[in-house]
């Protein structure tokens, strides 16, 4: 037996790596971290594209084909070729009686000639005066007889795709069996709105008739839905053209079906068509600006391709309420766009049912909220982030070798490093010197008739212990409007994040408290910080903050004390003792007499306040600078891109420190 390999078509490679949802996530945790709610970060990902799969398309991606592909159809030509077409054949035929007539000299030639003259200028009415005339030129009457079959396969190729070809050949016998679709068409359609229709009924009629259907629809939902969405592509049609063309055409199509004895089968298609799919643009009109007539089937199919693509564009934008993924018709996507766009569209959907499912988001009301999982995540992503910005060994190691030497165990273990002191993981050592081939059988050189295990530096593991001290942190975050205004806000965001995460892994010992700041001051719950926006209010209360964090330090009394400030403005507002907040601007003397009151409390406490500063103003670096002078804490003003940096780098010494 012999096989063939090559590369897979069909579809998304099934081999590939399935992708990796947190990268989903911390590329829209950069969003919302700039203040986006996670519905808009979610629709800003999926616009762009899944991260780091450069040949998946993102909706923006589709959105410009689709785009691209509209503008191509609109230019592809004019509506009125078949009225244009008969037209010429209409003129030929005449031409051509006319060439027949002129020699002869009786009256009766003349009597015709009369009667040519007289006919209306209107091209359906025309061929309905000449559709009993006795033709006496041969080359005549075959014209009339070619313009006959043109409109016959152009009217019912506007309803039907398939039946332009299975009429190519003026053929009585295809034109019954067109009649007869029709009206088991139709009789089937009466029998699904009785509620009696089944699906064998509709297998029958596809046996019959299924060639006339290139579509190959496998249910009656899906049959109605070519044919209305193409009867409504015709209307639109008709509604596109200037009133004379309308009439024109109309009426040779009304000429034409009653001809061919289709009137009645067709007007109850149409009306049930249309009851069944009211929400199409029937008579919507739409214009064309290319130079080369369409026959009418072509136009029709062209409006059909416009119609489509008009809805798949704005399923795609998704900047309506509650727009959803699911909203886009895959089949739309796959007559537009091909099979690649339907896959990068199930890749799309894929990330946005995962994240749901994995535990990420979380729909509430209607509303998509962060999980605290998705919190603990964007925390360490920035975390990783601020420790890859950090030159190793000079600004806080994440790593360290002395790490919890006297402390109680961890029940965790790392690689043994010369200088460590802690004990060794007997277990997980011999468990490294197994896997790495170190087995001596009994006969073995060295083994001594019996089984071992030989050991290499490597194979070294430690058992790490907790430290002795424990730390009160305070982060003081400032979220007044101007954070927003200077575009630290983010910055900030991600920093009380990272000593989130920070504190949760490796000092979980230590009791955190995050403190947000405006008009008044709160405790900030680790799963609300990425969600968190900005206050629109005036006034930096850093003395409720400060009162707030010593109630904190006071809880945890034989914790080490740690509060750092993050601030782009000096105090503007402070605590009355009515509870309310009071705010002046500039700082009113008792807002700064009490905000420095507080700050010397935290220095009869132990705790040394290190403020981060976020603008170049000088009242602020007046303020901080006495705040410095008083506490014996230091100033930072790291640009916002290194906040992260310096926060998390700093609280790192003073806990090495300790």
């Amino acid at each position: 037996m012999a096989f063939r390999y090559g590369e897979y078509h069909d579809g998304p490679d099934p081999l590939a790596p399935p992708y990796d949802v947190r990268a989903a996530l911390d590329e829209m945790g950069d969003a919302i971290l700039s203040g986006s709610t996670p519905v808009h970060a979610l629709r800003d990902l999926l616009k762009r594209g899944l991260p780091g799969a450069q040949d998946r398309r993102g909706l923006d991606d589709m959105l410009r084909e689709v785009r691209r592909r509209r503008r191509d159809l609109r230019e592809r030509g004019r509506l009125d070729g078949t009225l244009e077409k008969a037209r010429a054949l209409l003129d030929k035929a005449i031409g051509q009686e006319r060439a027949e007539l002129f020699p002869d000299p009786s009256d009766d030639a003349r009597l015709r000639e009369a009667g040519l003259d007289a006919l209306p200028e209107d091209t359906a009415s025309a061929i309905q005066e000449l559709s009993t005339y006795e033709w006496r030129s041969s080359a005549a009457r075959q014209t009339f007889e070619e313009l006959r079959d043109l409109l016959r396969r152009e009217v019912l190729d506007s309803q039907f795709r398939g039946l332009r070809d299975a009429l190519a050949n003026p053929d009585p016998e295809a034109m019954e069996r067109v009649r007869q679709m029709m009206a088991d068409l139709n009789d089937m359609l009466d029998k699904d709105s009785r509620g009696q229709h089944t699906q064998a009924d509709f297998d029958t009629f596809m046996g019959k008739y299924g060639d006339l259907f290139p579509e190959k629809p496998r249910n009656l939902e899906e049959l109605v839905d070519i044919l209305a969405r193409r009867a409504a592509a015709t209307q639109r049609m008709l509604a596109s053209m200037t009133p004379r063309q309308r009439e024109e055409l109309a009426g040779l199509i009304n000429q034409t079906l009653d001809q061919a004895g289709l009137s009645d089968e067709m007007r109850r298609l149409g009306e049930a068509l249309y009851a069944r799919r009211p929400d199409l643009a029937w008579n919507a009109p739409e214009r064309l600006t290319g130079e080369e007539p369409l026959g009418m089937g072509d136009a029709v199919t062209a409006l059909e391709e416009l119609a489509d693509l008009t809805q798949l564009e704005t399923a795609l934008r998704q900047d309506y309420p509650g727009a959803r993924l699911d909203d886009i018709d895959e089949s739309a996507v796959r007559r537009a766009l091909g099979r690649s766009a339907v896959d990068d569209l199930e890749a799309l959907k894929r990330i946005e049912r995962e994240l749901e499912e994995q535990g990420y988001l979380l729909r509430r009301r209607g509303k998509l909220e962060l999980t605290p999982k998705a919190v603990r995540r964007l925390g360490e992503t920035a975390l990783r982030r601020v420790f890859s910005s950090l030159d190793a060994g000079r600004r806080g190691d994440h790593d360290q070798h002395d790490a919890g030497s006297a402390g109680e165990l961890t029940g965790s273990s790392r690689p043994w490093r010369f200088g460590d002191e802690q004990p060794i993981d007997v277990v997980r050592t011999l468990v490294n010197g197994v896997r790495s081939g170190g087995v001596a059988a009994p006969g073995t050189a060295g083994s001594g008739g019996r089984v071992g295990v030989r050991l290499s530096v490597d194979d070294f593991e430690v058992a790490e212990t907790e430290r002795r001290t424990a730390a009160a942190v305070c982060l003081l975050v400032d979220l007044s409007y101007s954070m927003a205004l200077r575009g630290t806000w983010a910055a900030a965001k991600q920093t009380a994040l990272a000593l989130q995460a920070l504190v949760a892994s490796k000092f979980p010992q230590d009791a955190v408290q995050i403190i947000g700041f405006s008009n008044y001051a709160r405790v900030l719950q680790p799963d609300e910080l990425a969600g968190l926006d900005w206050d629109m209010v005036q006034g930096t209360n850093l003395h409720h903050a400060l009162l707030i964090a010593g109630r904190h330090l006071d809880r945890h009394p034989d914790f080490e004390p740690v509060v750092l400030v993050v601030t782009d403005g000096e105090p503007t507002a402070h605590l009355m003792r009515n509870g309310r907040s009071a705010f002046e601007w500039p700082p009113s003397h008792e807002t700064l007499e009490l905000t420095l009151a507080e700050v010397d409390k935290m220095t009869r406490r132990r705790a040394t306040i290190n403020v981060f500063m976020l603008a170049a103003d000088d009242r602020l670096k007046e303020f901080v600078d006495e705040v410095a002078r008083r506490n014996g804490g230091r100033v930072f003003s790291p640009s916002a891109d290194r906040l992260g940096e310096y926060v998390v780098s700093d609280f790192l010494r003073l806990r090495r420190a300790r």
